[in-house]
């Protein structure tokens, strides 16, 4: 058995690694930036050791810096986690060739299934049909365009070495094509390493259905049991469960033998994960995650079995002490990704910012994997997943329910969070009947109920919200009140007045500022241009993910405050349109 794991990683995932490599009697390694020196992770590990750097280039995606530290502390072992390097192949070549064990697959695997192009044409080797689309890399809008035009609009452009939605844009027509292949490659080289992408089919109403696989070193493969990730924003994960609602068990058997032949067909070993989309009965492969996924307790709810601990004994050499007739599930099994997000209006803006409480949820059948507790800062710089709330119930109602009920006791603040959003996703009827699709959440959903912390924290009349507890009549209530502000007030430090925009105008104001805390990738004008409504000022990254900031009116760029490279606070002034 391994005697001591070093988690090239961060955050929730290194958490949960290091809770199962303890029960197992397995010595944790911690790495961290400069950032996350005092980090959950770090706090929970037996060693730790600097990587330097805020941004995941300089920390977690510094190869040298994290082989460095495996040499330091003598790790036998490297756990990937998911992100940053996880489906690497030159970082899995790298540890094996110290001589220290990679707990995933084998690099050859990594390197045919890390490749969303190479895997589409090995899984369609293995006789499992895959989504339409190129196999090849893009160099060109134009191949893009070309796609669309014979297969029809929209289509999508997606990493070719990433997943989870990063570097994925969807493409309308032909004129989006070139922002959006630019886009894409941007911010695959951001998250993964690699800029290369490639273009597919965008199917009309699909769901995201995916298969868990295991296999050992032994020639042993099998299938776990399916989870449906249907509930998305931006391509991204909101809520995950299984088993699957309204799907046929004939189906599930077919995809689950599908997932098998194309692990086999990689001579794939460890845990990880094949993809498909699922539509009018059809299901079509789409990739392979070579890894363990975000959503994994879900499946080790329903069939009792610790996929971390596998992944640590197959990569010890066992092989695996069950049979494909020997995995049983069990009940439902529902996760919500808790995101450090504003959800109002259906924006799901990034919320970086401090933890001032966290107040977990407890009871029967709930589980919280988290990366962080009251007091940690949640960073621009990386991911912006806080937790992951798991419950588990003995039908998918009652589980439905025990989760609605595990939100209500959570409380975090400092930060905006996914979870009003996920109420308003478990409460729908159409995700109640278990109709819902990939889609469906940003085209049939509807969160204008949900405020905005940011924006109820201070009134129009300059008063600030403070909201306590209070008797009335014997009864405990929370109220808020609005009281004038005073020195010494906990408030949100105030960005550089240098870059402050000035206050609005009684007839409005031509100040385009920054809606949240990141990094300026691109300004899209200069001074003297002239711009209409809705047009591109700059391209702003948060917590690895681009957004767009707008012009809110017609006129021209009289003054231009930023440039590629530099960091802002929300309310900082980007342009000025005279």
């Amino acid at each position: 058995m391994l005697k001591k794991v070093l988690i090239a990683n961060r955050g929730e995932i290194a958490v949960r690694v290091m809770r199962t490599c303890r029960e197992m009697g397995i010595a944790t390694v911690a790495v961290y930036s400069e950032l996350d020196r005092d980090a959950l992770h770090v706090r929970l590990a037996d060693e730790a050791y600097a990587l330097g750097g805020q941004t995941a280039a300089d920390s977690y995606l510094n190869t040298e810096a994290i082989l460095d530290a495996i040499a330091k502390s003598g790790a036998d072992a490297v756990h990937p986690g998911y992100g940053f390097f996880s489906e690497n192949t030159d970082f899995a070549r790298a540890i094996t060739a110290m001589g220290v064990t990679f707990i995933g697959p084998p690099p050859e695997a990594i390197e045919v299934m890390g490749d969303k192009i190479s895997s589409r044409v090995a899984a369609a080797e293995a006789g499992v049909q895959g989504v339409p689309g190129r196999n090849d890399t893009l160099t060109d809008p134009a191949q893009v365009v070309a796609f669309g035009e014979e297969f029809g609009w929209p289509v999508a452009i997606k990493a070719a070495y990433g997943g989870g939605g990063r570097g994925m844009k969807v493409v309308n027509s032909a004129d989006e094509a070139a922002a959006a292949l630019e886009s894409a490659m941007r911010e695959s080289l951001s998250y993964f390493g690699r800029s290369e992408c490639y273009v597919e089919r965008y199917l009309t109403w699909p769901r995201h259905i995916e298969m868990q696989v295991l296999g050992d070193q032994h020639g042993n493969t099998l299938w776990l049991g399916e989870r449906d990730c249907s509930a998305q924003r931006r391509h991204q994960k909101l809520v995950e469960e299984s088993p699957a609602p309204n799907f046929p068990d004939e189906v599930r058997r077919a995809m689950g033998e599908a997932a098998v032949k194309v692990s086999r067909a990689c001579g794939y070993y460890n845990a990880g994960t094949v993809e498909f989309l699922y539509q009018d009965g059809d299901f079509f492969f789409l990739e392979m995650n070579t890894r363990l996924q975000v959503e994994h307790p879900v499946t080790e709810l329903v069939t009792g079995l610790d996929l971390v601990e596998w992944q640590l004994r197959v990569a010890a050499g066992e092989a695996l002490s069950f049979g494909q007739d020997d995995v049983q599930r069990l009940g439902h099994a529902i996760e919500v990704r808790i995101n450090a997000e504003d959800a109002a209006g259906g924006r799901f803006s990034p919320s970086p910012g401090t933890l001032t409480s966290f107040t977990a949820p407890s009871g029967p059948g709930v589980r919280l994997d988290a990366g962080y507790e009251a007091g940690d800062t949640v960073s621009q710089f990386y991911d912006n997943l806080i937790a992951k709330l798991i419950v588990w119930g003995p039908d998918r109602d009652r589980a439905r329910r025990r989760m609605l009920r595990a939100i209500e006791e959570t409380v975090i603040t400092g930060v905006a969070t996914t979870l009003p959003a996920d109420v308003i996703i478990l409460s729908d009827d159409e995700f109640v009947a278990g109709t819902h699709s990939t889609k469906w959440v940003e085209t049939n959903l509807d969160f204008s109920s949900i405020t905005s912390p940011a924006a109820s924290a201070v009134s129009a009349e300059g008063l600030v919200r403070r909201d306590v507890l209070a008797e009335v009549d014997g009864k405990r209530v929370s109220v808020s009140l609005f009281v004038p502000e005073f020195e010494g007030a906990s408030r949100p430090v105030a960005p550089s007045k240098s870059r402050r925009a000035p206050a609005p105008a009684s007839g409005g104001s031509g100040s385009v500022t920054a809606p949240m805390q990141g990094t300026i990738v691109k300004v899209s004008v200069e001074v003297g241009q002239s711009v209409d409504a809705g047009d591109v000022i700059v391209i702003l990254e948060a917590m690895k993910m681009e957004n767009t900031v707008l012009a809110a009116r017609s006129g021209t760029i009289s003054a231009v405050a930023v440039a590629a490279g530099d960091a802002v606070n929300a309310g900082d002034l980007v342009a000025e349109i005279s």
